[in-house]
């Protein structure tokens, strides 16, 4: 494994790939899922300025058995065809599930793997430290270490710092309560000449300042031209426009998820999946127990992307 050229390879729009589904019975569509890709990587998205993460959160991994992230895994990367880093989402609660999962993983194509602390039980940094060694051991694959610290422990500064020293830990998905203590600006700050760091905190430009060279982007799915502007603006330090285009253009539609949340299952799938449809692509409610969001916010989400400038919303 060439840890500097993976790191490398990390860098750009961190795209989220919603899982499709089959209405009305809910089974995986992989032909749905190639077709996004297809659509992402026709409108310029590639190796020079993106990763593609399957089977995240935004793909419905909790509701799927493991045969089903593999599926959704293997039909993101055949599609990719090599023109695009692809990253296998492989948060559980089990380290032998874990371990599988990094296996697969390189097995099918991948080039990296999400690693979050597990959930549902309160565990401890030692407990994660020896789960992520667990993953580094099974497969040579680059792993991005995902700070959920709202479903789990959150990683602390010391942690991050004992994780990089694991030849395989190649990025950190960064994101913190905001505090006095400036938590997040502390890690980017710090480590950023040893790991790839992906923002998941919507402070593209401070983190860029600060070295980050990754930024979770959501617009991506349903307007991958957004992203491909984004970087181009913060590579060439155009703080000034970049926060334009978070207020006038991002927040719009982060404001619409917040208020979503207030009565539906917290989560992203939703909203993306209903923003790809409202372009004209495919689309599928999410998995249950998560609620279909669409009777509900259609016309909502279709307001809020025409009001953003988004291209190519459809009639009503």
């Amino acid at each position: 494994m060439d840890r500097e050229k993976l790191k490398k390879s990390l860098e750009g729009c961190y795209i989220t790939v919603p899982t499709m589904f089959r209405d009305p019975d809910l089974e995986v569509d992989t032909g749905a899922t190639r077709r996004h890709v297809k659509f992402l990587l026709s409108r310029g998205i590639n190796e020079g300025n993106a990763v593609l993460l399957a089977g995240g959160a935004a793909g419905d991994f909790s509701t799927m058995s493991f045969d089903e992230r593999k599926m959704v895994a293997e039909a993101v990367v055949a599609e990719a065809g090599g023109r695009v880093p692809v990253a296998m989402g492989a948060q559980t609660t089990s380290t032998r599930e874990l371990q599988r999962l990094a296996r697969t993983a390189k097995e099918i194509g991948c080039s990296f793997i999400q690693v979050s602390c597990p959930f549902y039980f309160t565990h401890t940094e030692g407990d994660f430290y020896e789960y992520v060694v667990a993953a580094a051991e099974a497969a040579d694959i680059g792993i991005i270490v995902y700070n959920t610290f709202w479903t789990s422990a959150g990683i602390s500064f010391g942690m991050v710092d004992k994780l990089s020293e694991i030849p395989n830990v190649v990025g950190l998905k960064w994101a913190t309560p905001r505090t006095d203590a400036m938590e997040f600006e502390s890690a980017v700050s710090h480590f950023a000449d040893r790991l790839t760091i992906i923002d998941n905190n919507l402070l593209f430009t401070m983190s860029h300042m600060m070295g980050a060279r990754a930024f979770e982007v959501h617009l991506c799915n349903y307007w991958p031209e957004w992203g491909i502007k984004l970087l181009d603006r913060l590579n060439a330090k155009d703080y000034g426009e970049v926060q334009r285009m978070m207020v006038q253009e991002a927040m719009p539609f982060y404001h619409l998820w917040v208020e979503i949340e207030k009565g539906f299952t917290s989560g992203d799938g939703y909203l993306d999946k209903l923003c790809m449809e409202l372009v004209g692509l495919d689309s599928s409610r999410c998995r249950p127990p998560t609620r279909d969001v669409r009777p509900l916010y259609k016309e909502k989400a279709r307001q809020m992307m025409l009001a953003s400038g988004v291209p190519g919303v459809i009639a009503k």
